[in-house]
């Protein structure tokens, strides 16, 4: 039986890569400061001291701190303490086991022609710190030979983050969004599990993972909308007053490090421009996503876009 060490399986998406490891038939090792849903946990803080990998015939790394801090903040010490110290400790403590480091599409230049992204757009100038911890992670992974996948706005059963704060930025019955309608690829729990673990036996490299078509932005918004029983009208700013209200909201968290923005350039990047993953250097090894966002609406009880 395969023994698979699955980072931060108490978190989202590691929870889901734990029960599809298990699913499969693997004995499964929840690395994390949590219990995970399966298998036996190894307590681990990434922070601060190396894990213990014993027994692991392959590592699955999820673990990672997330959001989009206020520059100097003690949440930005936490993410490269996560993010990029965590990830050397893991690569040491794996001693040559095959890893698969799960990464992001944040680590990508925020520059025009990003309607179809391969792996070789260049990887710099990202936006805050978690795209630059993760771009700094992810080196490290690719240099010790592992395999890096790179989802984008992942979302699915037990999401913590994506749709709540979707949800929680409709006003009186009007979500803002910035600029014209785009197209986007986002990135189903599910695949993003399959991927994971269908990885193991890929050539080290970088690879995009994504639903099987992108979507138009705001018809993806309401349906999500409507699959969570909120009615909303979009409403659309040009993007320089969209940046300029980011940069106020920016300006003002510097003064409660503490807290997150309200409104940073990063969110208004991800949602002003077109944004679509090439995912066929992933299809060439095999993997096929085969979950999408009408399965996500659906399984909310309501009809899909």
């Amino acid at each position: 039986m395969t023994t698979i060490a699955v980072t931060g399986a108490s978190g989202f998406c590691g929870s889901h890569v734990a029960l599809a490891a298990a699913a499969g038939g693997a004995d499964v090792l929840c690395v994390g400061r949590r219990r995970g849903p399966v298998g036996r946990h190894v307590p681990w803080d990434a922070a601060r001291h190396a894990p213990d990998l014993s027994g692991a015939d392959l590592v699955v790394h999820c673990a990672a701190a997330v959001g989009d801090p206020v520059p100097g903040s003690p949440a930005e010490a936490t993410m490269h303490a996560v993010n990029v110290e965590g990830t050397a400790r893991l690569l040491d403590a794996a001693a040559g086991r095959p890893v698969v480091w799960v990464s992001s599409a944040s680590v990508y230049a925020p520059e025009p022609g990003r309607s179809r992204i391969t792996e070789d757009h260049p990887v710099r100038g990202q936006l805050n710190a978690y795209g630059r911890t993760k771009a700094e992670g992810e080196a490290l992974a690719l240099a010790a030979g592992a395999v890096v996948l790179r989802p984008r706005a992942v979302y699915g059963p037990g999401d913590p983050h994506l749709v709540p704060r979707l949800l929680s930025r409709v006003r009186a019955g009007v979500l803002l969004l910035p600029g014209r309608d785009v197209r986007l690829s986002l990135t189903a729990v599910e695949n993003l599990a399959d991927a994971c673990l269908a990885a193991a036996h890929w050539p080290p490299g970088a690879y995009n993972i994504a639903d099987p078509a992108p979507y138009r932005r705001d018809a993806a918004l309401r349906a999500v909308l409507h699959a969570h029983g909120i009615r909303a009208h979009l409403a659309h700013l040009p993007r320089s007053v969209a940046h300029g209200a980011a940069g106020a909201a920016q300006r003002l968290s510097r003064l409660r490090p503490h807290t997150a923005p309200a409104l940073t350039h990063y969110a208004v990047d991800q949602l002003a421009h077109s944004v679509v993953l090439d995912v066929s250097r992933a299809e060439r090894q095999g993997w096929r996503a085969r979950r999408s966002l009408r399965d996500y609406t659906k399984g909310l009880g309501r009809s899909g876009p």
